[in-house]
């Protein structure tokens, strides 16, 4: 007897499958194609891992490791890989727990709790291991549980972190990944076996090892190993101080919500953002010379409100700041360039006025009085009112810009005079032990938050946007990153929490049709790890004003 057969359309092609046939298989049939590895389908529109089966006629589509999603679910299945082959080569009764932390070049820091000597024999042993699965081509199996079966199989696997974290999701069941005997939870799909993961080095560093792996442009290069020390140390310091509060994942947090006192957190939590920005201040006026304060950072970090509450400590030290935005910079718009698209761009060193920025600021240097211009974004050209500034013996400027840690905006103001500092919100709560939060994903449900209040735009339009917005962080802003002189961490350990209940309706607005609508399910998931915060707990003065509204500050 004959088995039933269905249609299945990919691209203009059109093929015939036996029902049950893996997507895997149909993948391989077709990956010659492909310049990078097939990791996951989408099927009439919905997104599969391979080891699923054919169960009807449908259409096809193939998503690779070049693509956003095909590149975090190799990551992610990395992750996987590594926590078993540390705990095959330490051995189960030794580790404790293994922590991935965050995002460091382009890898992941991660530690290594319990008796274990994190050497480089160490790490070449796990290397080892994890090439040999690779060429075993283990297979990662997944299975669905019951949420109060999950909770009971991570206690007896010692993971603390899952087993607190599962007791607050609401759902009926968990998906648990399993390579031989070793069983897991992580946060998205995988990959359906270590075949697939061959792109990989390990490198010691600092009190722990970075995996590192490849980026999307390169999908089967693994880039060199680039330490970014400032940032590297701001983001320890992060967790270290989460850890001291004992908040080191969304479990914890929620812990800390339903039974002890949210409005403490919080407070904390605020204070030591105002004792780090008093600390910066101090630092300023220690140096009479500084007079330029630069300040620049991703989107969503923040930047408006530290200037406000910088300025304010400043005040505090006996200085009296002036802000100067770069935008009012600004190149006339006839003489902006334009990107390849033909649309200007706003984004480029060559938008600004260099030469105007640096001549004026070096006329206020030397005791000038200088009309600063005020860019009409309507017209696209520079105004110049009557009022003249000029700088005081007590007076500093604040400046706020993407390029203002990049030295060719400042090219012609002496060193001596410039303070940088480098903001971003750099996510230092996790999931889990296992399963990072990228800062990518705080500063986009900030600016989900912030455009649909102070923009009237919807978080389809921000959603499909962030990726352009996305590609001039990475071109303009981080390179420049460790020329900072400090570096300041906008995010709020508690913030997601508050978040949840502005983004989580912005989000179901998302029609499922759309193309944005994959990502605004991603993020429901997300959020529903965690327990909300109502605003009414958030200090007027807080960064966080910035995004939900109500702040005592003009932002």
């Amino acid at each position: 007897m004959s088995e039933e057969m269905y249609q299945v359309k990919i691209g203009e092609e059109v093929r015939l499958y036996e029902a049950g046939t893996t997507y895997r298989r149909i993948a391989e049939d077709f990956q010659k194609d492909y310049e990078d590895d097939i990791v996951l389908v989408f099927v009439n529109g919905k997104l599969q891992e391979l080891f699923k089966k054919l169960k009807t006629d449908c259409t096809i589509q193939f998503e690779t490791t070049a693509g956003e999603i095909g590149n975090k679910t190799y990551r992610r299945s990395i992750n996987l890989m590594l926590v078993k082959a540390v705990y095959d080569v330490a051995g189960h009764d030794a580790v404790k727990k293994v922590r991935i932390h965050f995002s460091v070049s382009k890898g992941y820091y991660c530690t290594v709790e319990g008796d274990v000597v994190l050497d480089q024999d160490f790490l070449g042993r796990v290397d080892a291991r994890m090439r040999e699965m690779v060429d075993m081509d283990m297979p990662i199996h997944k299975r669905s549980v019951r949420t109060d079966d999950a909770i009971a199989l991570f206690g007896r696997h010692g993971m603390r972190d899952k087993e607190r974290l599962f007791r607050y999701r609401r759902v009926s069941k968990v998906n648990i990944y399993s390579m031989n005997e070793f069983e897991d939870y992580h946060y998205g799909y995988m990959v359906p076996s270590a075949g697939y993961l061959k792109y990989f080095k390990l490198y010691l560093y600092d009190e722990g090892f970075v995996v590192q792996m490849p980026v999307r442009s390169a999908p089967r290069e693994v880039p060199p190993f680039e330490p970014q020390n400032k940032l590297f140390h701001v983001l320890k310091e992060s967790v270290h101080w989460g850890d001291l509060q004992g908040i080191e994942t969304v479990g914890a947090l929620n812990d800390k919500i339903t039974k002890s006192d949210v409005h403490e957190v919080v407070l904390v939590q605020e204070a030591l953002q105002e004792k780090k920005i008093a600390e910066i201040a101090a630092q300023i006026a220690k140096r009479p010379e500084l007079k330029f304060i630069l300040i620049a950072g991703p989107s969503s970090s923040g930047k408006t409100t530290f200037s406000h509450r910088l300025s304010v400590q400043l005040r505090v030290n006996g200085l009296t700041p002036r802000p100067i935005a770069v935008d009012n910079y600004f190149v006339e718009r006839e003489e902006n360039p334009k990107d390849e698209t033909g649309a200007f761009d706003f984004e480029c060193l060559e938008a600004v006025d260099v030469k105007l920025f640096n001549r004026q600021l070096n006329g206020l240097l030397n005791g000038e009085e200088v009309v600063i211009p005020t860019f009409n974004f309507v017209t696209g050209h520079k105004e110049y009112g009557s009022h003249a500034t000029k700088l005081g013996p007590n007076d500093v400027l604040v400046i706020e810009g993407i390029h203002c840690l990049n030295p060719k905006l400042t090219m012609n103001l002496p060193d001596e005079n410039k303070f940088k500092i480098y903001i971003s919100a750099l996510t230092q709560l996790n999931v889990d032990e296992h399963d990072r939060i990228p800062t990518t994903d705080g500063r986009l449900l900030r600016r989900i938050v912030r455009d649909a209040r102070t923009r009237g735009s919807s978080a389809q339009r921000t959603i499909r946007m962030w990726q352009s917005v996305r590609r001039g962080e990475e071109k303009f802003i981080f390179p420049f990153q460790e020329e900072a002189d400090v570096m300041f961490n906008s995010t709020l350990i508690y913030e997601l929490a508050v978040l949840k209940l502005y983004v989580e309706p912005l989000l179901f607005g998302i029609d499922r049709n759309c193309p944005e609508y994959l990502e605004a399910k991603r993020l429901l998931k997300f959020l529903d790890y965690f327990v909300g915060i109502g605003s009414e707990n958030v200090p007027t003065n807080s960064l966080l004003r910035e995004f939900i509204g109500g702040g005592c500050f003009k932002v």
